[in-house]
């Protein structure tokens, strides 16, 4: 129920504490996301995060992880966060994780990030909430800089 029922932010949210699901303050949580049903108690989701429709939060493979979503954080619709066993993954507070990404690793606080396997590509400076616009939390972006690629790996900021 806790998938499919409205309630974005009230009946859904409420749904999930009930199963385990650590939720503090007001979060947005969309139309078919799935949160950890083996170790609902894995993940946390915290002040003002919000998780894109049909988005997946997995905290378990071989044994519980941990998944933390942090303050205004948001999670693109589509997207895929999967923690191994006995590792914590964390979106840092006030980052945004495009649409259709597949996250495996920690994202620091205040960070832009896009896929489809995540690559860090600006600074947050206006977290992207339900208060705030597009146009706002774009013009707020800064890029990053990208140091310059040994010969034997990918260029990455």
């Amino acid at each position: 129920m806790a998938r499919f029922l409205p309630g974005a932010k009230t009946l859904r949210p409420f749904l999930h504490r009930l199963r385990g699901v650590k939720i503090t303050g007001r979060v947005f949580i969309g139309d078919d996301v799935y949160l950890e049903n083996d170790h609902p108690d894995a993940i946390e989701l915290q002040d003002g995060a919000l998780i894109g429709l049909r988005s997946t939060i997995v905290a378990h493979t071989r044994g519980a992880g941990r998944v933390v979503i942090g303050k205004q954080a948001v999670i693109g619709a589509g997207t895929l966060i999967s923690c191994s066993g006995g590792k914590t993954l964390e979106i840092g507070e006030a980052s945004v994780v495009s649409a259709g990404s597949i996250v495996l690793n920690s994202i620091p606080p205040f960070t832009c990030c896009a896929g489809p396997k995540v690559q860090l590509v600006a600074r947050v400076t206006v977290p992207f909430t339900l208060d705030t616009s597009h146009e706002a939390f774009l013009r707020g972006l800064r890029p990053l800089r990208r140091r310059p690629a040994a010969p034997d790996e990918p260029n990455l900021p």
